[in-house]
């Protein structure tokens, strides 16, 4: 048995899980008026970012359960004490890297989201199930909020926020990675620039497309 499996968080993850899958339809309704290469242009954008993010302020935008699996797996296994992650949202990958943290006897996790009413809903998730303790939420833009005050060594970089920032969210902790940190970038197709980095020969990093929507690297010693 898991912090992942047991109550509460196990019945809240379903629930979440279920709510998101019931306000996909309001992510198209959200974006509606735009077409398919003007949303595409948007999530690479590294200028029109927030207003675009701003419009799905009521959208989950969740990680995949499969995702989640993996985020609670690989930060179990590298029994990672020290995580950070861009992108909050309702704060489902939040909670399952919370989880890995809990079950790997304690730990930080520095998250971060710019929309206000999705800090408070992440905040609520993580009061209820029990994991709040070990999560620090910075509200702002992650340029400004992972700038400064981040741990010595990181474990494990979770990046889910704004696609075409990844490589500057990537710049602003690399140094800090530890040798074998995993970083796990969700739907980094939308960021070529992020993957010709990590996948250059020579950066650093092994990497490599997982389970069609993730991109997952380590970084070399």
């Amino acid at each position: 048995m898991t912090t992942l499996t047991t109550t509460p968080l196990a019945p809240l993850l379903e629930r979440l899980f279920e709510e998101a899958a019931a306000a996909s339809p309001a992510m198209s309704s959200a974006v509606a008026d735009l077409s398919s290469e003007e949303r595409t242009r948007l999530m690479r954008s590294k200028t029109d970012y927030l207003d675009f993010y701003a419009k799905l302020k009521d959208v989950p935008l969740p990680v995949s359960r499969e995702t989640g699996a993996l985020l609670y797996m690989l930060a179990r296994n590298s029994g990672a004490r020290t995580i950070v992650e861009f992108g909050t949202s309702f704060g489902i990958s939040t909670l399952h890297l919370a989880a890995a943290l809990r079950d790997n006897g304690g730990g930080r996790l520095i998250t971060t989201e710019f929309e206000p009413s999705k800090v408070a809903r992440a905040r609520r998730n993580l009061v209820a199930g029990g994991l709040d303790d070990l999560v620090e939420i910075r509200e702002g833009d992650a340029l400004q909020t992972l700038a400064a005050d981040l741990p010595e060594s990181i474990d494990l970089l979770l990046l889910d926020g704004a696609k075409a920032l990844y490589p500057e969210i990537l710049a602003l902790v690399e140094r800090r990675l530890r040798p074998g940190a995993f970083i796990v970038a969700d739907n980094a197709d939308y960021s070529p620039e992020y993957l010709a980095l990590v996948r250059s020969p020579g950066a650093g990093y092994m990497s490599t497309p997982f389970g069609g929507d993730v991109e997952l690297s380590m970084r070399l010693g």
